[in-house]
């Protein structure tokens, strides 16, 4: 018995109503098979790849004489407003950044400077690298309970997944510095205590 498209999607969608935690994986799998199954044959002109050759150097040469040509206007002093390059002047000339991109971290602060994490340690537990060591004490506040006494990071090993800043009650770590440098010359120095975070 031969199913038709229209068949074998119906019956591909049937298990996205499921609620199985394997739903997901399972309907990728089936979609990955159902496309290598029905793949479609490449013409002989298209196996030729001269089509998509031809396509790269259009795209190649459009951005050469486009650059090129405000480069020789830029000379003359001409569309100086207009950039004659693709690529970004680093580090003269920074790249914009997503609003959602995850950076650095920092430690938020309350109004008296103290930092805004409670110590739950949250986020030390969720953590896939294991990169955060948080040392709990008592706040001398009685409407606070704890505060964390020390508070490291080490950027050596975060992966930079953010469940540290989702996992947080108090919205105490964030990961919206916008600064991507990351170098140090020891790997000690790539270790963040509180005072350094609450600086970012």
């Amino acid at each position: 018995m031969t199913y038709s498209t229209e068949q074998k999607r119906k019956e591909l969608e049937k298990y996205f109503e499921e609620k199985s935690s394997f739903n997901i994986l399972r309907v990728a799998q089936m979609k990955r098979d159902w496309k290598k199954a029905n793949r479609r044959e490449l013409t002989w002109w298209e196996s030729t790849y001269i089509p998509t050759v031809a396509g790269g150097i259009w795209t190649t040469s459009t951005h050469f004489f486009r650059n090129l040509f405000f480069h020789i206007m830029h000379l003359f002093g001409l569309y100086k407003n207009v950039s004659a390059a693709v690529t970004y002047q680093y580090p003269e000339q920074k790249r914009p950044l997503a609003k959602r991109l995850r950076t650095r971290h920092r430690l938020m602060k309350r109004e008296d400077g103290s930092p805004r994490c409670v110590a739950c340690m949250m986020c030390e537990t969720v953590c896939p690298a294991r990169c955060i060591e948080i040392t709990a004490a008592e706040h001398p506040n009685p409407n606070i309970e704890k505060y964390p006494a020390e508070f490291k990071l080490d950027l050596g090993k975060c992966v930079y997944c953010g469940f540290c800043v989702e996992v947080c009650p108090e919205d105490a770590i964030r990961m919206d510095t916008g600064k991507l440098d990351t170098a140090e010359y020891s790997r000690q120095s790539m270790i963040y205590d509180k005072k350094r975070l609450m600086e970012e």
